[in-house]
C-alpha cells in the first residue's frame, strides 16, 4: 500500500478527549483520536467481531488497535471499515490497520479516486471565515492515499456488508462521496463531517470539546448548497443520537431541536461569509 502525508503526517492538534472511549449505545462505541473520532460497532457481550467506521488521524492505527483489544478482548476480530470519506483525519490510521487485518474497506465510488492513489484533495482553505483552526489548515494533508487492494464500492441498495440494519446514504458537499449511516433501531446517525458537534474551526471550543450542533469544517467543505442539502436529508430522518467526526455525540430533544435549527438557518449559522468555495455551489 501506498503511504502518503495523509497517514504519516502527525498534526500538533488536540482534544482534551483525545486517547478516550464512551458507549454510545452497547454495541456502538466512540474513540477519539487527536481531534477526531472513529466508531466501533459491535456487542462485545455477544461476539469478538466488530466493524469500523472510519480511521483517525495520521498515524493513529495502533492507538485504535490497543482500544479495540481493550474492548472486544485480544483475540478481536475486525470484520470490515466503512469510511464516510476519506479526508486525512478520517483515514491516517487505515494503512496501518490494514496490514494487521486485510479486511475490504467500503467507500462511496465518488471518493475512490482518493482512495486510489489518484487524485488529491482540493487545498484545505486557510483564508475562510473562522477561527485558528481554520487558518492552520494550509498544513493540513489533502494527498490521496492508495488502498486500492482493499477497496469495495458500497451496495447500491443502501445495506451495508457486516452491518445488517444499518443502511448508508449519500451526504455530499463535505466531500464529493461523503456518506453518512443511519439505524432505524434506537435512531441514530454517524454522520461523519456532513454536521459535527463541536465548532469545528475554533481552537479553544475544540480543545474543550464545548457540545454544540454545527456544520461541517469550514476548511474542507467545498459545495455548501449540497452540504446544507445533506443536513436537510439527515435531519429528515429524525435521528435521536447523533454521532459525528468531530466533537462529543448528542442525543435526545436538546440535539434534535440544534439540527432543525441548522437545517432552518444553515446560510447564516453554517456556512462562513467568505472563502474561496463559498461561492462554489451547483
Amino acid at each position: 500500500m501506498k503511504k502518503s502525508p495523509s497517514t504519516d503526517r502527525v498534526l500538533p492538534v488536540t482534544s482534551v478527549k483525545d486517547g478516550s472511549g464512551r458507549e454510545v449505545m452497547r454495541d456502538v462505541h466512540c474513540f477519539t483520536t487527536q481531534i477526531v473520532n472513529v466508531y466501533f460497532i459491535g456487542n462485545p457481550a455477544f461476539s469478538n467481531e466488530w466493524v469500523l467506521v472510519d480511521a483517525g488521524m495520521p498515524e493513529s492505527g495502533s492507538r485504535i488497535l490497543k482500544e479495540a483489544a481493550d474492548r472486544f478482548g485480544p483475540d478481536h476480530k475486525l470484520k470490515a471499515i466503512v469510511l464516510t470519506h476519506g479526508h486525512f483525519d478520517h483515514v491516517g490510521g487505515l494503512v496501518h490497520i490494514l496490514e494487521k487485518f486485510p479486511v475490504p474497506v467500503y467507500a462511496h465510488p465518488l471518493e475512490f479516486p482518493y482512495l486510489q492513489g489518484k487524485q488529491d484533495y482540493p487545498e484545505p482553505d486557510s483564508t475562510v471565515q473562522g477561527g485558528l483552526i481554520a487558518k492552520m489548515s494550509a498544513a493540513y494533508p489533502k494527498q490521496a492515499i492508495d488502498i486500492s487492494e482493499h477497496l469495495k464500492e458500497l451496495p447500491k441498495s443502501g445495506d451495508i456488508p457486516e452491518l445488517p440494519g444499518w443502511k448508508w446514504f449519500y451526504t455530499p458537499g463535505h466531500s464529493p462521496g461523503h456518506i453518512s449511516l443511519f439505524r432505524f433501531e434506537g435512531r441514530i446517525v454517524i454522520a461523519g463531517d456532513a454536521f459535527v458537534t463541536v465548532k469545528q474551526d475554533s481552537f479553544y471550543k475544540v480543545l474543550v470539546q464545548k457540545k454544540e450542533v454545527c456544520g461541517p469544517p469550514v476548511y474542507l467543505t467545498t459545495d455548501w448548497q449540497i452540504a446544507w442539502e445533506s443536513v436537510i436529508k439527515i435531519a429528515n430522518l429524525r435521528p435521536h443520537i447523533a454521532a459525528t467526526g468531530h466533537g462529543k455525540p448528542m442525543r435526545g430533544p436538546k440535539m434534535a431541536a440544534q439540527l432543525v435549527k441548522l437545517v432552518n438557518h444553515f446560510p447564516y449559522v453554517a456556512m462562513p461569509d467568505y472563502g474561496k468555495y463559498v461561492n462554489n455551489s451547483n
